[in-house]
């Protein structure tokens, strides 16, 4: 991996985000790059470059202060990490556009977001910028809630329905496996709604371990009330350092219907997540 993305609004969140993603880019001798979106309703993204079109006197100036202000806590930040690369980016519009557009123009390899997690009602019909992007992106994306003191994955839980994976995880979570010289815990939940008995799944999720080219892992069945519980349950119950799934990138209404266990996860765990977005 060699470009990484930190969309950052400066909050206690984004800060864990960015000191993750420094430590990760000082293992993986990779490129840091910090996106600050001011956001405005009018465009989708537009990018600063000193000169800033709208309509309105007052509104300009508002806008101008914003990047004005951006622009300072983005070079603070690069000061305080001077020992890696760090290329700064201010985009003016919606941050879920800004970020998809970053990604593609950068060939952004890794996404890093921080995320305050929602509930209930909130959760179901506004969702966060963090979650489209779990959704959409089309790199991997890792999300935190919490600050991660040593970025070093010793042991990672990789979650599977074993119904339609594919090879992707072979890019992305042996990867992760390989640089870490981490052990991947392959675990399936067998939920009341969707129970399958051992002796048909672990072999099956040894199988699979073997196809994704896994040379250091164990398999579990993992017994809970959901699938997104019975994931992070599992975590914790083996001190995991970071949680590994897929999501489908469902979309409107059918989203509302089923929801996404990756977006749940990411919303509430304790430990990072690396999501990744099946193949189409």
């Amino acid at each position: 991996m060699k470009k990484i993305l930190v969309p950052t609004d400066f909050s206690e969140h984004a800060i864990y985000a960015v000191d993750f993603a420094a430590q990760l880019t000082k293992k993986m001798e990779a490129e840091l790059i910090l996106l600050h979106v001011v956001e405005d309703s009018s465009v989708n993204s537009v990018r600063f470059t000193g000169e800033v079109e709208l309509p309105d006197m007052q509104d300009r100036l508002f806008i101008l202060k914003l990047i004005e202000k951006a622009t300072a806590d983005l070079q603070g930040t690069v000061h305080r990490y001077s020992e890696i690369p760090i290329k700064q980016e201010i985009r003016i519009g919606n941050p879920y556009h800004s970020i998809r557009e970053i990604i593609t123009e950068h060939n952004v390899d890794l996404v890093v977001m921080g995320t305050h997690g929602t509930n209930n009602f909130t959760e179901a019909l506004v969702g966060s910028n963090a979650e489209k992007v779990v959704r959409h992106a089309d790199c991997p994306v890792v999300t935190l809630r919490q600050h991660v003191e040593n970025v070093d994955f010793d042991n990672i839980v990789f979650a599977t329905g074993l119904n339609d994976e594919d090879d992707t995880c072979m890019l992305v979570v042996r990867n992760f496996q390989t640089f870490f010289n981490a052990k991947i815990h392959v675990v399936r939940v067998n939920t009341p709604n969707n129970f399958e008995a051992d002796r048909i799944s672990l072999p099956a999720l040894k199988e699979y371990a073997e196809k994704c080219g896994f040379e250091n892992y164990d398999t579990h069945v993992y017994n809970d009330v959901s699938e997104e519980e019975g994931i992070m349950h599992f975590a914790e119950m083996i001190d995991a350092d970071m949680i590994a799934m897929a999501t489908h990138g469902r979309t409107g209404f059918a989203h509302l219907l089923t929801g996404s266990i990756a977006e749940d996860v990411v919303n509430h765990a304790k430990r990072p997540v690396l999501t990744y977005i099946l193949s189409k």
